[in-house]
């Protein structure tokens, strides 16, 4: 077993970086080449067709299913003539990944032989099994029924040889039970709610679109060494592995040379990902050894949300033909930073105003303060169900070490903000107010020219931090689905508009006018959400404490915090809002509880199996090297001199028998805790129980694994070491 490692570390050192032909355009000109958009919507549908379909898109009209032939032949005849030979309605099931059943272009011709067909009806509408995924009871084994349909509004798209259309997925009796649903709802919610507000300072404005820029962080290792880890293949992380001695600690790697083979990873990545239309934009190193991050170009929320699926499935396939294994894993390895995806949020309207952007006029700052504080009552509502929201069974790993606390969700704003939105608290209410813009900063070196510096610092602790003209949701974890924090987000602050809106009309309608209307109300929020605005370390304990002082939501158990979704207040607001009814609530709370113990419960039997057939052999057979080596000392020297050189020795020996006694004592619990543990009916508390007492018992006998791995010979650790698999060029 120790020659497979070495092999496998042999092997990683000598590739080389794949070669790849750079494309002779620019990327401009084959961007969205794989993407059914507006340009080749005009080229292959009729007039008529393509008027109603934008009209769709644009202003959220209703699909006339009368058009949906003729779309469905122009969206063939693309796709054929780029060598599409295969269909698949492409779903977000309740599972963090994607769905999609290929289908040929083919039907029966009646005479024996076969054609080429794709009509409206396979474009709108198919029938996946809705039993074979993840429902939380709203769908029996028995009861197999469930709908995809289209969502025009995402763009058809070809992967290899399929036509992939996005889609939403349903219940035969109409629940959601997928994420694409509850995120289109959301979004309507808030756009219905943030135009109605818009329009108290812009009349003109019909639409306010939801943005997104996610930033992607993930992990690369070598294909050779990730297969020589069995953790690392069926978890995702690494359940045992002690601390290279150089790791982050020099901050080298951030920002540093990308290396050569993962450049070329990179340019492979991102030319592929441009032709499905993912507006790439930036790449660099991150800041533990091996991980990096790529990030897009701002888009509307939906599509943004669906290029992130896409990419993270396109991320592995690229990186296999470059010999690599990427890990989206939040905490793949113990001791450095994990991978988060930060969402970068924000509100427009359809005259161009970027709500939470600060203005020129008095009149535009307060439209900018409204739109920041209502945000900010949103967040404070429902903080607890923010933080369930972005919560899992892999993401708990990296939340609270330093890297985004998810014992409480707390909003930055800086000096400058805080300052507007403490003296408009104060402030007559006629008083005028200006915000500042960038300003000059001369930072005294000639070489330098002037820079502009926003109107905010930016605090990386904060889990929810205002960074100039967006709120950056940092705590959202590297593999997930962005929707779900999405979901949530865009719901409560469309509830904290709405009512921000009524008691304005209110006082309208009782003879005060509009400026003195909305200040009242600002001030009565400002003051009501002030316990979410922190602007100081976010990572200290005395902060956990001051937040439980505030009345914010300090739970740091993931399976007591998805508690949150099932609160009076949260039913409330998302039936109220029609974005999720009560059924459908309890549901996907039965499937994060399931979820979240399935993954422990896969981790706890992987780490079983690795320490009984892996660490345990490796220790007790280098444990009788060291014996045999002291029987012989005995054999050659006399007893006095013998007792003192195998003294190290002997002493080693004692040490690797106590701690594997340790380890197998340790094992036989965690797997009488999990047995406990499975004889629970309530997934309720069978997750906490999991969390409680299996979790627990794993880092007990980790911690003792890792300090054999310091103990027994290199040459018989069968396992890839941290130091081989964070440092590989």
């Amino acid at each position: 077993m120790a020659n497979l490692r070495f092999e496998a570390v042999t092997e990683a050192f000598r590739k080389r970086p794949h070669e790849v032909v750079a494309p002779v355009e620019r990327p401009s000109e084959y961007f969205a080449r794989k993407v059914f958009n507006r340009q080749k919507m005009y080229k292959y549908l009729p007039s008529d067709v393509y008027e109603k379909l934008i009209d769709v898109i644009d202003n959220g009209a209703r699909l006339d299913r009368g058009i949906a032939d003729a779309v469905a032949q122009g969206m063939k005849q693309w796709a054929e003539e780029n060598g599409v030979t295969h269909y698949t309605h492409w779903f977000q099931p309740l599972t963090e990944g994607t769905a999609e059943k290929h289908d040929a272009f083919v039907e029966h011709d009646g005479r024996g032989g076969m054609v080429e067909e794709f009509s409206g009806k396979l474009l709108v509408q198919q029938e996946p099994d809705a039993s074979s995924f993840p429902s939380g009871g709203i769908r029996n084994t028995f009861e197999a029924r469930g709908y995809s349909a289209w969502d025009p509004t995402s763009p058809v798209f070809i992967m290899d040889d399929t036509l992939c259309i996005p889609t939403i997925f349903i219940s035969y009796t109409g629940e959601a039970l997928d994420y694409k649903s509850p995120l289109l709802r959301s979004l309507h919610a808030l756009n219905t709610a943030a135009t109605d507000v818009a329009r108290l300072f812009y009349p003109d404005v019909n639409k306010v679109q939801t943005n997104l820029g996610w930033e992607q962080e993930y992990f690369l290792v070598d294909e050779d060494l990730y297969s020589a880890r069995p953790d690392l293949m069926l978890t995702g992380r690494t359940l045992m592995g002690h601390d290279s001695a150089k790791n982050q600690q020099m901050d080298d790697h951030y920002f540093g040379t990308i290396p050569e083979r993962v450049q070329a990873f990179m340019k492979d990545l991102e030319t592929q990902a441009l032709e499905l239309g993912i507006p790439c934009k930036t790449r660099h190193n991150e800041v533990a050894p091996n991980q990096f991050e790529l990030a897009p170009i701002f888009e509307e929320c939906n599509l943004a949300v669906d290029h992130n699926m896409l990419l993270m499935g396109l991320m592995k396939k690229v990186a296999h033909k470059h010999s690599f294994q990427v890990l989206l894993h939040e905490k793949p390895f113990k001791g450095i930073n994990g991978s988060g995806k930060h969402n970068n949020w924000s509100l427009s309207t359809d005259t161009g105003v970027l709500l939470h952007a600060p203005g020129r006029t008095p009149a535009d700052n307060l439209r900018f303060v409204t739109f920041v504080v209502e945000t900010l009552m949103g967040v404070f509502r429902h903080n607890g169900l923010l933080k369930a929201s972005i919560m899992t069974a892999t993401n708990a790993h990296r939340l609270g070490a330093n890297e985004a606390p998810p014992a409480v969700i707390s909003s930055f704003l800086g000096k400058q903000l805080a300052d507007l939105i403490d003296h408009i608290r104060k402030a007559d209410k006629k008083e005028l107010f200006t915000l500042k813009g960038k300003q000059g900063m001369n930072i005294d070196i000639p070489e330098i020219p002037e820079l502009l510096i926003d109107n905010t610092d930016r605090n990386r602790t904060s889990p929810f931090a205002f960074t100039g003209n967006r709120f950056e949701f940092r705590a959202v974890g590297s593999e997930a689905n962005c929707a779900c924090s999405l979901i949530v987000l865009n719901t409560t602050v469309a509830e904290a508009l709405a009512d921000f809106k009524e008691r304005v009309d209110r006082l309208e309608q009782a003879g005060e006018d509009r400026t003195s209307a909305i200040l009242d109300v600002l001030r009565e929020d400002i003051n009501t959400c002030a316990p979410i605005h922190f602007d100081g370390n976010g990572y200290s304990d005395e902060w956990v404490a001051e937040a439980a002082r505030r009345g914010l939501d300090t739970e740091s158990s993931c399976p007591l915090t998805y508690d949150r979704y099932l609160d009076p207040a949260t039913i409330r607001m998302f039936e109220r809002l029609n974005v999720m009814h009560e059924n459908e609530l309890r549901a996907r709370n039965e499937v994060k509880w399931e979820i979240y113990t399935k993954k422990i419960q896969i981790e706890a039997r992987v780490m079983g199996d690795l320490t009984m057939n892996h660490i345990i052999p490796v220790a007790t057979h280098y444990q009788s090297q060291l014996a045999k080596n002291v029987d012989n000392m005995y054999a050659i020297f006399d007893e006095g001199e013998a007792t003192h050189l195998t003294a190290r020795n002997k002493k080693l020996i004692r040490e690797i028998a106590e701690r594997t006694q340790i380890i197998e004592t340790g094992v036989e619990e965690l797997v009488n805790a999990r047995k406990v543990a499975n004889r629970i009916d309530n997934l309720r508390d069978r997750a906490i129980a999991y969390h409680d007492t299996v979790e627990t018992k794993m880092e007990e006998i980790r911690y003792q694994i890792d300090k054999l791995e310091l103990i027994v010979s290199d040459e018989l650790w069968t396992l890839p070491k941290y130091r081989e698999l964070l440092f590989i060029r």
